[in-house]
């Protein structure tokens, strides 16, 4: 999706962090050690207008799942229009994220992505959506995030025994990825 609606977005949105989808080149690096040879169960926190799951249901597998999870409305509804029977869209708060696993009948999944600009969140929010993170992950599960700063790392490391960072310099603003694994 363009540029504009991330900025209409922005203008009404505190939670909306960017002023433009994430570029191929932070969507690669992201994603680079899911393994796309098997089926996965992929749940993202804050999809935006889908970038991400464009280039996700390209490389997953037909018997693998994307479930995206999403608090501003406008990018629901443009969320809605992918028509795949393996995405499945919901309006919410990624602290509801056990909850929309079970909808799924999903006691544990492969990955969790994100994108939702945890320096927004409340302390609390933030340790409970990375506690429900964790307690969803497979052990050899991996959380994905990609964030404006380092800020994160702390926070990850207080939850997950392994956690790596690199950058991506080639995407506005310049993105920190995260990697952490139990």
């Amino acid at each position: 999706m363009s540029t504009i609606a991330y900025l209409k977005s922005l203008l009404k949105d505190k939670n909306v962090a960017s002023v433009t989808p994430s570029s191929s080149f932070t969507i690669k690096k992201t994603t680079r050690n899911i393994d796309f040879s098997k089926d996965v169960t992929i749940i993202e926190y804050g999809p935006g207008t889908g970038v991400f799951a464009e280039f996700l249901l390209k490389h997953i597998s037909p018997g693998s799942r994307l479930i995206m999870i999403e608090m501003n409305v406008d990018f629901v509804h443009q969320l809605k229009h992918l028509k795949d029977d393996r995405v499945s869209v919901h309006h919410a708060s990624a602290e509801q994220v056990e909850a929309i696993a079970l909808e799924h009948g999903l006691q544990k999944v492969d990955y969790i992505l994100s994108g939702i600009p945890f320096s927004f969140l409340d302390e609390k929010v933030k340790n409970r959506i990375l506690a429900a993170t964790v307690r969803l992950l497979h052990p050899e599960g991996i959380f994905l995030a990609y964030q404006t700063s380092s800020h994160l790392k702390e926070s990850l490391q207080s939850h997950f025994s392994h956690v790596e960072t690199c950058y991506e310099i080639r995407n506005i603003p310049p993105m920190c990825i995260y990697e952490a694994r139990m």
